[in-house]
């Protein structure tokens, strides 16, 4: 099975959580401990080893902040 490495802009990211609900893993999350300088908590990969590399995330991502790479 592929593999993928997720990886977000955390500085434009606004926490809107679409990722988090279509990654067919769950494993990214709302970072709640981290705060962008426009006061929104970041999506961030929990576990990027279940990474699958189906970019769901990415095409959901209504601002363009989160980059597939598969390998």
């Amino acid at each position: 099975m592929a593999k993928g490495k997720v990886s977000f802009d955390e500085k434009y990211c606004k926490g809107c959580g679409l990722c988090v609900e279509v990654c067919p893993m769950k494993i990214i999350k709302l970072n709640t401990e981290a705060t962008n300088e426009k006061g929104y908590n970041p999506a961030t990969v929990v576990d990027m080893d279940k990474c699958i590399g189906c970019a769901s995330c990415a095409m959901m991502c209504p601002d363009v902040v989160i980059t597939v790479e598969r390998n």
